[in-house]
């Protein structure tokens, strides 16, 4: 409603110019109302879609659909360069197109800010790939460069995680196109020959400060404000509390990831009840979360693995072939030396950059990407550098959720390579297939729930009853069920006391 129906941006008689100084909602950016939600290709894109179809909602939802079409095409497309063009980057991108993490960025039509900061986010990335692979022997290799930052500026104006594909692009410069290990990174400072990599680096460190200058500089250099019952835990007078809440929270937002079985419209108000003392039992799910982060990240940053996959085969001492793969077929078991990617001389008469696109990255090399992936995008949303409006949102997962989806394809197919039975292999395969399947189940069914308002907010009693019984009672005192909306805001007041909002419905 705020961001369309009543947003005066999206207006022809509004002079398009205003939606570069307005928020998402049509308010002014300095205004001490303002969420402070910069986001005017977002908006700007609403109001083509006004301008074409009116109000018909149609239009709005085909134009979601369609990005997230391209989203899932560029993401199976990246994929290609971690797996190659075996089935594990399709198992990829299935996972990633069916998840139904992604139904209320996609279903919602104000969720069209993820899906379009996604789409310039991979852009971007896609640029910096092109610009990795021809440093030093293209003139056009800068012009990758330039155009990676473009797109990452792009992002940021459809939603403000866009930026951090910048630190992402760093990531693979550095671990997955150079296959650094952290030891080496030091050392490797001192040879000339990489300063064109940290050049690079610089460069996007340069590019990410100026935007993330000029959007502080932009909405006022205040961060937003927001009411205590968005984010119970920022309003919270307890240190204890704040700090075991946040820490938690990263925690419930991966589980949604990994069985997305309860979602809900809105996480607000006590939908997840505030962690208020140590011995509270959910505090397990938090060290067992980050000791698995802190393992998972040791051992790839660390390892020194020489064993290399390549589509689901580990193989070794093979010559480069001519589709890119750097395996023999026949050798399905054996393990490959991958050279140094700073080595000096020429081999095989390839130019080091020529060879580095031929080999696949590690599992190493996948898993740290993924974690980046998985975790930097999302950090925005922790409350860690300013309290954001929500609790959890599902939304802001359509990101991250490219890292997960990495992360179980990667883990799939090591599972498949270590395999040493043809029952074993075939049972990973069945089950990540199975996987599959169920998460499109659930995407389907949960696109049901956003039919209408009424559906939607049915379905969100069990997760937020007090949000979830209130904006029922509004909608059913729209259709004049006068008695059932009573009934609702009777359950509303029932898990919250204190809406005066509801009060005065009722």
């Amino acid at each position: 409603s705020r961001a369309i129906k009543t947003n005066q941006d999206l207006l022809p008689e509004t002079p398009w110019i205003h939606i570069f100084y307005n928020d998402f909602w049509g308010t002014l950016l300095t205004h001490s109302g303002s969420h402070k939600s910069y986001r005017p290709l977002c908006t700007l894109s609403f109001r083509i879609n006004h301008a074409v179809g009116g109000m018909d909602p149609w239009g709005y939802h085909l134009v979601n659909v369609l990005l997230h079409a391209a989203v899932t095409g560029l993401f199976t497309n990246f994929s290609r360069i971690l797996f190659g063009d075996g089935y594990w980057t399709l198992i990829a991108g299935l996972l990633f197109a069916s998840h139904p993490i992604h139904t209320e960025a996609v279903a919602g039509i104000v969720g069209r800010a993820d899906i379009g900061a996604c789409l310039f986010f991979l852009l971007s990335l896609m640029c910096y790939v092109k610009h990795c692979s021809t440093r030093g022997s293209s003139a056009s290799t800068w012009g990758w460069i330039l155009g990676a930052g473009l797109c990452a500026g792009c992002s940021m104006l459809w939603k403000e995680q866009g930026v951090t594909v910048l630190a992402i692009s760093a990531v693979y410069d550095i671990f997955v196109f150079h296959r650094l290990k952290m030891h080496q990174i030091i050392s490797a400072l001192y040879k000339r020959k990489n300063l064109t990599l940290f050049f690079s680096i610089g460069l996007l460190t340069s590019w990410g400060t100026a935007l993330l200058g000029v959007r502080l500089y932009w909405m006022g250099n205040k961060p937003p404000s927001f009411s205590n019952s968005d984010n119970p835990a920022a309003d919270s007078d307890s240190f204890l509390t704040r700090t075991l809440t946040f820490f938690y929270l990263p925690t419930k937002n991966l589980w949604l990831l990994l069985c997305p079985d309860t979602l809900s419209f809105d996480w607000s108000m006590d939908a997840v009840p505030l962690l208020k003392a140590v011995s509270d039992w959910r505090n397990l799910h938090t060290v067992a979360f980050y000791a698995g982060l802190l393992l998972l990240a040791y051992f790839s940053l660390k390892g020194s693995s020489n064993e290399r996959e390549c589509n689901g085969k580990t193989v070794m001492n093979g010559k480069q072939n001519a589709n890119g793969h750097s395996c023999h077929p026949e050798m399905e078991y054996k393990t490959l030396e991958v050279k140094s990617s700073f080595a000096s001389k020429e081999e095989n008469g390839l130019k080091k950059h020529e060879i580095q696109k031929l080999q696949l990255p590690s599992t190493e090399n996948i898993v740290i990407l993924s974690l980046s992936l998985l975790i930097v995008p999302f950090i925005p949303a922790t409350n860690l550098f300013f309290y954001v409006g929500f609790v959890i949102a599902e939304r802001v997962l359509y990101v991250p959720s490219m890292g997960f989806c990495l992360l179980v394809t990667v883990g799939v197919r090591a599972l498949y390579v270590k395999a040493q039975k043809r029952f074993l292999k075939n049972l990973v395969f069945c089950s990540t297939a199975a996987l599959i399947v169920f998460y499109g189940l659930k995407t389907v069914v949960r696109n049901g729930d956003w039919q209408n308002e009424e559906m939607l907010y049915r379905s969100g009693i069990k997760v937020n009853p007090a949000k979830a019984w209130g904006n029922l009672g509004n909608v059913l005192k729209s259709q004049s069920k006068i008695s059932e909306a009573e009934s609702a805001y009777r359950n509303a007041l029932y898990y919250r006391s204190n809406m005066a909002d509801m009060l005065y419905n009722l």
